[in-house]
């Protein structure tokens, strides 16, 4: 996969396009997500990438979509880097498709709201988080996200996001564009761009004809001059096990808030203690040994 932002000529408006296959394959598989669920789950990722991949050192985002639909919700956290992971509240969750015959990511969502942390956990940022709130307008994700950065964050936007899926239900492409209109940019550029977008094919027939990040960049911008101004290949995490920053570390930190007596009845019943973590599904277990060489570690 690759991200890749672009500059028009003089500057009116700046595109973030994405390919993300293998990130859609890695979250689906990881949280066994169901055809829909991965659609929500894969678009979500993108959108998280493309809100926050080449901003400054240090800038993350965290979505959160909150659904009154089978699914419950959707979780994604992302940084500038390209990293990015999530979760949604029921990955089984696969409604019957729409009447058009496509997957229904909005009914699976349902109607609620969308919360948009944006935080800088750089050394000489010390600003506290921005928090925006919207209501879905469609429960789509791409949509929902525009609404955002226009009610929010007053960016005016076009967003497209997609995940095409296999016969086996497993995703085969992803991926998804953002352009974003600056200030200055001219009445006759925005009446060309709106032109242009009208006659874009979807993202999703764009991903199908096998277009990468070059290739869809060059299928937007067509008919305007621009300037290529950073590329990067999105990750799905990181989420290390090990390390000062790692799973196990975390964890066990947060098995001695359970305090001895609980954690050792837990052991004690089944032999051993999990922990899972919610982004990257990834299971650890912790035995009465473990326990105790936390809780010395951390108390002392």
């Amino acid at each position: 996969g690759a991200a890749r932002r672009v500059l028009a000529g003089g500057g009116g408006f700046a595109l973030t396009v994405c390919e993300a296959r293998g990130l859609g394959r890695e979250a689906a598989g990881r949280h066994g997500a169901a055809p829909t669920a991965a659609a929500a789950l894969g678009r979500a990722l993108v959108g998280g990438v493309l809100l926050t991949a080449f901003k400054g050192e240090g800038e993350g985002v965290s979505l959160r979509f909150r659904g009154t639909g089978p699914l419950g919700g959707v979780t994604v956290v992302a940084d500038s880097r390209g990293y990015t992971k999530g979760m949604c509240g029921d990955p089984s969750a696969d409604p019957p498709l729409r009447p058009d015959g496509k997957l229904d990511v909005g009914g699976a969502l349902g109607a609620g709201v969308l919360s948009v942390v944006r935080s800088n956990n750089s050394l000489n940022d010390t600003s506290a988080p921005y928090e925006g709130q919207v209501a879905l307008v469609s429960g789509e994700i791409a949509e929902d996200l525009a609404h955002y950065l226009a009610e929010s964050e007053q960016v005016n936007s076009a967003m497209g996001l997609g995940v095409l899926l296999g016969r086996e239900g497993e995703v085969r492409e992803a991926g998804g564009f953002l352009l974003e209109i600056l200030p200055h940019c001219s009445d006759a550029t925005l009446t060309r761009l709106e032109e242009s977008l009208s006659q874009l094919p979807s993202i999703s027939s764009m991903l199908d004809e096998g277009l990468g990040a070059e290739g869809l960049a060059d299928r937007i911008m067509a008919g305007f001059p621009f300037s290529t101004i950073g590329e990067m290949e999105p990750q799905y995490g990181p989420c290390t096990v090990e390390g000062p920053d790692g799973l196990r570390e975390r964890m066990l930190r947060a098995v001695t808030l359970l305090g001895k007596e609980d954690a050792y009845q837990v052991i004690k019943e089944q032999g051993r203690l999990e922990v899972r973590c919610d982004f990257c599904a990834e299971a650890l277990h912790f035995g009465r040994e473990d326990v105790s060489a936390a809780l010395d570690s951390f108390e002392a």
